[in-house]
This record gives structure tokens, C-alpha cells and sequence, in this order.
């Protein structure tokens, strides 16, 4: 039974709408180390599911065949533990909410367009009320100034024009 090893050309690969182009390193310093170690869990949990499919079919009558499975699952522990390990050092946080959506098996990136989008929405709706009460105040000072000819000065203000010297 052979085991999953990545070439070269597989590890750089990425998913459509992954973040980082396919042919940019793993970040340096401790994300890219997490980076590395997230890989290698993901390369363990593929070859403990392919050898669980062939202990369970063709393979299992064999002798010794059962060890592998045990050996799979061990270097899955491994990199768990590894991973553990080095979240103590890390300092990135993470919202709730994020890791509920994961689990939920939603895709980070379109939540992220999506939240993206209310954001629009929402200020588009504020810039429109912004509008509203700038209108408003404009026509009030009119009204105003129309029936208090005295206040007029104050409520159209002259813009403050700097003077510039020339040398």
C-alpha cells in the first residue's frame, strides 16, 4: 500500500478561491510553520481514510494488516498534538462566528462577500440619510432665514477664505 506523498507541484496547488496565488511560499516565522503543519494533517487524514478503505476491502485478510490503520492514526494524533502546541504561541484571533460557520460547512469566502455586500448596503442606506437631514437642514436655514431676515448670517455662514501671501 502506498501512501499519499505530495509532489511539488500538488502542495502549491490551491482551491479557486483560496487567498494566496499557488506559487507564493507558506508565509515565514510561526503562520508559515502552522501553515506547513496544517498541510501535513491534511496529508495524514487523506492517507488514514485511504487506509481504512483498503483495510476494510481487499486488504484485510492479509497479515499485519490492521497495524496500518493504527500507524495512520497515530501520526494524526502527532500532528494534532503539534499543532496544539504551537497554538500556544500564537496570538491570532479568531471570531466565534467564523469557526460556527466553518463548522456549519459554509465557505468562508462568501461569507466574507457577503458580509461585504450588507456593509454596502448599509452605508449606502446611512449616505441616504445623511442626504436626507443635510437636504432637510438646507431647506429649513432657507425657511428660516426667509421669515427671520435677522438670523440670516447665521445660518448661511460665509465660507472662511484663507489668504495666501505671495513672495
Amino acid at each position: 500500500m502506498s501512501s499519499f506523498e505530495p509532489d511539488a507541484a500538488s502542495v502549491n496547488t490551491h482551491a479557486p478561491d483560496s487567498p494566496r496565488s499557488s506559487q507564493s511560499p507558506p508565509p515565514s516565522g510561526l503562520q508559515g510553520d502552522l501553515e506547513l503543519e496544517l498541510h501535513g494533517l491534511a496529508n495524514a487524514l487523506y492517507n488514514l481514510g485511504t487506509t481504512v478503505i483498503s483495510d476494510s476491502t481487499k486488504e484485510r485478510d492479509k497479515p499485519g494488516g490492521g497495524k496500518q490503520v493504527g500507524l495512520r492514526v497515530n501520526e494524526v494524533v502527532e500532528h494534532l498534538a503539534t499543532i496544539d502546541d504551537m497554538a500556544q504561541n500564537t496570538r491570532t484571533m479568531i471570531p466565534f462566528q467564523v469557526l460556527q460557520d466553518i463548522d456549519n460547512s459554509r465557505n468562508p469566502m462568501q461569507l466574507t462577500k457577503e458580509r461585504l455586500e450588507r456593509a454596502a448596503t448599509e452605508n449606502q442606506f446611512m449616505n441616504g440619510k445623511i442626504a436626507a437631514v443635510d437636504s432637510y437642514r438646507r431647506l429649513l436655514n432657507e425657511a428660516l432665514a426667509r421669515n427671520f431676515p435677522e438670523t440670516a448670517e447665521y445660518l448661511h455662514p460665509k465660507p472662511f477664505v484663507k489668504e495666501t501671501m505671495d513672495m
